[in-house]
């Protein structure tokens, strides 16, 4: 992992130890699938990147700024992964924030997550998504509920897991959104009180192919079929939740011709057995 970390805009080799990130997650990020030294979804990423600033009151640094460091990080990357987190920045002890915070920001390069074109096995998570319309739809930094969440993934040998709210509606998976097909009709679950609302969802959303709507576990597991979505791997078919599994449909091939017809980047490779 290469990293470059800042405050303000002086670099700086080490993150204080008093940065209100690491005391309190008290921060945004983002993280950004490169294509060809290019981040095709940072527009998309900027603003809610915008919007989760403005929602905790953090100032963020110049645009400019940011955008000439990502292009220098990203240069001559084929393929990667690019996260950049803001905190706050310094802070003393407690919960109060300062009166004029500095922000501490970094970015860090990773591989590309591997994708495969074999469903995922999916495991309904003990853990709940508590409602804060506050932090709802933003990337904050505070990922107790769904590290807890991909543990039970992990124990359960699955790939994934559905989250639901407190109240017993499906909200998403853990890193990813959730999509549903019934009757010919893709559905997302809202993100007002919970959940982060995806830069892939969101483009789908605006190009008509997946409309919003409250689902409960039943009707997931009834599904014609089920795909997660996110802003690293695309779409991704599921084939199983739990013990009740879901055959190939061409609906989901579909869903990821149409993305990959808008950010190449997402074109699926299929497997040869």
């Amino acid at each position: 992992m290469k990293a470059r970390i800042f405050i303000g805009e002086t670099t700086v080799d080490v993150i204080p130890a008093d940065d209100r990130g690491l005391a309190y997650g008290d921060g945004v990020f983002e993280t950004m699938r490169v294509h060809a030294s290019m981040l095709p979804l940072w527009p998309r990423h900027r603003k809610r990147l915008m919007l989760g600033a403005q929602q905790l009151g953090l100032a963020l640094p110049r645009i400019n700024v940011i955008e000439a460091h990502i292009s220098e990080a990203i240069a001559g990357v084929d393929a990667g992964v690019l996260k950049l987190l803001v905190t706050r920045g310094s802070g003393g002890r407690g919960y109060a924030p300062p009166a004029d915070p500095v922000s501490m920001w970094m970015l860090t390069l990773h591989p590309l997550p591997s994708t495969s074109s074999i469903g995922l096995r999916l495991h309904c998570c003990q853990i709940r998504l508590a409602a804060q319309p506050a932090l709802a739809g933003i990337k904050h930094c505070n990922r107790l509920e769904q590290v807890l969440a991909r543990a039970e993934c992990d124990q359960a040998g699955c790939d994934e897991g559905l989250m639901l709210s407190t109240a017993g509606d499906v909200v998403c998976a853990t890193a990813a959104n959730l999509l549903i097909l019934r009757e010919g009709r893709w559905t997302t679950p809202p993100v007002e009180a919970s959940g982060v609302a995806g830069v892939c969802r969101g483009w789908l959303i605006e190009q008509g192919l997946v409309a919003i709507g409250m689902l409960t576990p039943h009707e997931v597991e009834t599904a014609d079929a089920l795909a997660l979505c996110n802003a690293l791997r695309g779409i991704l078919p599921v084939s199983s939740l739990g013990t009740h599994e879901y055959h190939q449909h061409p609906a989901v091939a579909a869903l990821q011709t149409q993305l990959a017809a808008a950010f190449p980047m997402f074109q699926v490779h299929k497997e040869v057995a």
